[in-house]
């Protein structure tokens, strides 16, 4: 017997909307929500499965039942089954029986579900995303911090293994143990934001989050959806922006999951050329389905809207767009003009970012992680773009990593390296990441990625952030990468704290702070940092020294420092040409012994102009081994020069 009760959340206007793939807001409508009918409260069900021939709740409540409490059709033939079961409270677990055209029972859990149990046959929870926000200050000004001429520096983590319990390093700290700790070392580092990696429910660890099952709901092994909102207010009100790996690439198969969800190839596109992605294992969604669309980008929206995300960073969206990402000529269809872009997921990408920008304006920032040259990805919808606010600067990774692996009396062959981005750093709006897939799976983490003995690989990495953070972009940094982890990450463990009771990883630690104190209180290096008129080389081909030398500007013509790079383990008094009229003082210098340096003291030893024309002006400054220096430019002719000595 039927002892479910008809009731809708759905109005025409949901479903047309629905159907069109232009409805942003479905966590309003499917899935499981508290609500009262004719005086009883209770649980009104709601699941897209147009191919099913019957759709039932089944649960702890009914012993799993797939005969009870049966679903009614919609009249519309939207594919959407609903109704109203009385009484059941919060914590009940259920899930869908879906009765296929061949007969088949599947079980399956919700896609709306905001809570999963935590088994690989996880079942949904009736649960809330209710929670008494106290970040209004930060949501109200936050428009401010995702601006692209403020400074954006990421920490990158994973909840999992960015500290365990001390006195059991296998179990998890929950939501709230994170908070208590995280906030405190985001705001010491001065780091912006933090970027978390998938928070999605998922069911398999060492897939990082990165195989999503519940798109809807904060994985439940650190706590429910409430001590997540929890961790994420408690950052905001320290003004610490929080941005959120989001996955609308693909999902894996699971029998309790989205594939074939009613029998069909539903959420994935059937043509296994489309649809299956041979590297992950993993079904690709079907970008071309409107119904789908409107599942991936009010997925996007129920994050940024009920947990109060200030960015989502897209994962894989090269493989997104290229009909050959990872195939062989014959395993991929070219698109109707012959070529290889993904046609569907171009528009779905562009749709997704046109809604949530139309949505939260520039409160929010979408970022693509993107490998290739597809143009114009952060360009304007309008004007031909895909839309997202930044786009990950990989090239220049790969490079950057590549040349500090080199020997030093190799670099010269090399040089130009360091140069390249320049050529294309302005195409987009780029974010620089030293990201978690740099120090897996055999790469080594990035202290050993370095040249040298240890001093010289600490010299060389302290060097190398010196360039990131002095570069123009947006800054992305892993976990650990701040103090010099020597192991690759595991997932399964805690970061290796205890190497900061060593000076030389507690010295690069002390630079990482001070460079995102000098970032953020300096706007030569923020202000414009998407644009040309930020950057200027001043030396970029002396091969024989490896040094580079180059400007930072902001929008004030008198607001400039200059960056000098020496990446030969050598001392030089090195000769720089500079503008009329100016003084420079030195303002960091990677070699401090605060740092771990070898305590070379960096200073401008001579001004001078070349000649009594006064036509160039020149200075002499000694430069330290392996360092990267900074100085801000002054016009007081009567400025004496002087080393700054930063607190720590």
């Amino acid at each position: 017997m039927n002892s479910v009760k008809t009731y809708t959340l759905f109005t025409d206007h949901d479903v047309y909307l629905f159907k069109e793939g232009r409805h942003y807001k479905l966590y309003g409508k499917f899935g499981a929500h508290s609500v009262e009918k004719d005086g009883v409260e209770g649980v009104y069900f709601s699941v897209w499965a147009p191919h099913a021939k019957k759709v039932s709740v089944i649960g702890d409540f009914n012993n799993w039942n797939h005969k009870d409490h049966i679903l009614f059709p919609r009249w519309d033939g939207s594919g959407i089954w609903e109704g109203f079961i009385e009484e059941l409270p919060w914590g009940t677990l259920y899930k869908y029986a879906v009765e296929t055209a061949r007969g088949e029972i599947l079980e399956k859990s919700d896609p709306f579900a905001l809570s999963w149990e935590q088994n690989i046959q996880a079942a949904s929870l009736v649960s809330t995303t209710w929670y008494e926000w106290e970040d209004k200050e930060w949501m109200e000004n936050r428009w401010e911090k995702n601006s692209l001429d403020v400074p954006l520096s990421v920490y990158e983590l994973h909840l999992g293994s960015w500290v365990r319990e001390e006195k059991d390093p296998d179990k998890f700290l929950n939501y709230r143990e994170i908070a208590k700790k995280l906030v405190p070392y985001i705001k010491e580092m001065e780091f912006t934001h933090v970027e978390f990696m998938p928070v999605m429910e998922y069911p398999y660890d060492p897939s990082w989050g990165y195989q999503i099952t519940g798109f809807y709901a904060a994985t439940s092994r650190f706590g429910s959806p409430q001590d997540l909102m929890f961790l994420i207010d408690e950052l905001h009100q320290n003004n610490i922006g929080v941005i959120l790996d989001w996955v609308p690439s693909h999902f894996p198969g699971d029998a309790n999951g989205l594939h074939r969800f009613d029998g069909s190839y539903l959420y994935e596109h059937e043509d296994p050329r489309k649809g299956f992605h041979p590297d992950w294992k993993s079904h690709i969604f079907n970008y071309g389905r409107n119904e789908v669309k409107s599942f991936l980008i009010s997925n996007a929206m129920f994050w940024l809207d009920r947990y109060h995300a200030d960015g989502l960073r897209v994962d894989a969206v090269t493989s997104m767009l290229h009909l050959d990402y990872s195939r062989n000529e014959g395993e991929w269809e070219p698109n109707i003009y012959g070529g290889n872009v993904n046609l569907e997921a171009k528009a779905f990408l562009q749709e997704f970012n046109t809604a949530v920008y139309k949505e939260f304006g520039n409160s929010i920032i979408t970022i693509a992680e993107e490998s290739s040259d597809f143009p114009m990805l952060t360009k304007p919808v309008h004007e031909g773009g895909v839309g997202f606010g930044m786009k990950w600067m990989m090239g220049w990774m790969h490079d950057t990593l590549d040349y500090f692996k080199e020997d030093f009396v190799n670099r010269r062959f090399h040089h130009h390296k360091l140069t390249f981005a320049s050529m294309y750093m302005y195409n987009e709006n780029y974010m620089m990441p030293l990201s978690h897939d740099e120090v897996v799976h055999g790469k080594a983490s990035l202290i050993y990625k370095m040249k040298g003995d240890e001093w010289q690989k600490f010299a060389n990495l302290r060097t190398l952030y010196v360039y990131m953070y002095t570069h123009p972009g947006a800054k992305l940094l892993f976990m650990g990468d701040e103090f010099g982890q020597t192991s690759e990450w595991n997932f399964t463990q805690s970061l290796d704290w205890h190497l900061l009771k060593y000076p030389v990883h507690k010295g690069l630690q002390n630079v990482v702070k001070m460079l995102n104190h000098l970032y953020r209180s300096e706007s030569a290096l923020y202000e414009n940092q998407f644009d040309k008129n930020g950057f200027e080389w001043i030396e970029a081909d002396d091969l024989e020294n490896s040094v580079y030398i180059y400007l930072r500007k902001g929008k004030r013509r008198d607001d400039i420092l200059m960056t000098v790079l020496n990446l030969a383990p050598k001392v030089l008094d090195y000769k720089i040409k500079i503008p009329n009229g100016t003084h420079w003082e030195v303002i960091f210098n990677s070699d401090d012994d605060e740092y771990s340096g070898s305590g070379v003291i960096c200073e401008v030893l001579e001004e001078k102009y070349e000649d009594e024309t006064e036509h160039q002006k020149f200075m002499t400054i000694k430069l330290p081994p392996l360092a990267g220096i900074i100085l801000r430019q002054h016009k007081d002719k009567k400025y004496k020069l002087h080393r700054i000595k930063h607190k720590r």
